[in-house]
C-alpha cells in the first residue's frame, strides 16, 4: 500500500466496483441469446463482457459469426437487452462487502463522492438509488448518446469539474483496464481493485497505481 494521500474527491466505478452486478447482466444475456435460439455463456465469461457499455455487451455476447453489424440489427438487440435487464436488474445485485463502511467514512469527511460508469445512465441512477441510496452523491454518470464513453476521460473530467476539483486531486478506483485507463487519460490517479470482474494483472499493465484487495484498504490509502 502506498503511502496515505489525500484525495479532494473520489470516483468509482460502478458495476464490479461498488456493485455486484454479474450474474443480472449474464442473465439478461443469456435471456437475450434464449430468445434466438443461442446457447448461454457461463457466469465467469461475462467478465470480460462488462465493462465497454451495454452496447458493446449486447452484441460480444453472439458468437463472432452471428455479431449484429449494421445499425439495425444492433438497435433491436440493444432493446432486447435492455428489456431483459430492466427485468433482472435487481434480482441479486448488492454492494460489494465493505462498500458501505467506506461511504459512510468518506462521506463523514466531506471527501466528495462520485459516479462514472460505461453502463447506460438511466440504469446507472436506479442502481445507485436503489442499492446506494444512504449516501449523498455528488455527481453521478452514465453512457449517455452523444457523449463519449469511458476510457475517453471526458465524463471524469466532467464529473471533476461539477465537484469543483482539478482531475489530479481526484482518485479514479475501478476494476477493469478501460478504468485505468480512463484515471490516466483524465489526469487522475488510477486506483484498481481486486474483488471487482477483471484479474489484477490487467489492471496493472493498463496502469494502475495502486491495487486494493479490499474496499477498507482505500481508506488506508487516503490515510482516514
Amino acid at each position: 500500500m502506498s503511502q496515505p494521500s489525500r484525495a479532494k474527491a473520489v470516483l468509482f466505478d460502478l458495476d464490479g466496483t461498488l456493485l455486484d452486478t454479474l450474474r443480472d447482466l449474464a442473465d439478461s444475456g443469456n435471456e437475450v441469446l434464449a430468445g434466438r435460439g443461442l446457447p448461454p455463456h457461463p457466469l465467469d465469461a461475462y467478465r470480460t463482457f462488462i465493462g465497454n457499455g451495454m452496447v458493446n455487451l449486447a452484441r460480444d455476447v453472439f458468437p463472432p459469426e452471428m455479431r449484429p453489424e449494421t445499425e439495425e440489427e444492433i438497435a433491436a438487440v440493444l432493446a432486447e437487452y435492455r428489456a431483459a435487464y430492466g427485468r433482472n436488474w435487481r434480482n441479486t445485485t448488492v454492494p460489494f462487502p465493505g462498500i458501505a463502511e467506506v461511504l459512510d467514512r468518506l462521506v463523514a469527511d466531506r471527501v466528495p463522492i462520485g459516479v462514472v460508469s460505461n453502463k447506460a445512465h438511466d440504469f446507472t441512477l436506479q442502481c445507485v438509488e436503489v442499492f446506494l441510496d444512504a449516501w449523498k452523491w455528488d455527481v453521478l454518470i452514465g453512457a449517455r448518446e452523444g457523449h463519449p464513453r469511458k476510457p475517453d476521460p471526458a465524463g471524469a473530467i466532467e464529473a471533476a469539474a461539477v465537484l469543483g476539483v482539478e482531475p489530479g486531486g481526484c482518485f479514479f478506483v475501478g476494476d477493469s483496464d478501460v478504468d485505468m485507463m480512463t484515471a490516466r487519460n483524465a489526469g487522475m490517479r488510477a486506483i484498481g481493485v481486486s474483488w471487482g470482474f477483471r484479474p489484477v494483472e490487467e489492471l496493472l499493465e493498463a496502469g494502475a497505481e495502486v491495487i486494493l484487495d479490499s474496499p477498507g484498504d482505500l481508506l488506508e490509502l487516503l490515510g482516514t
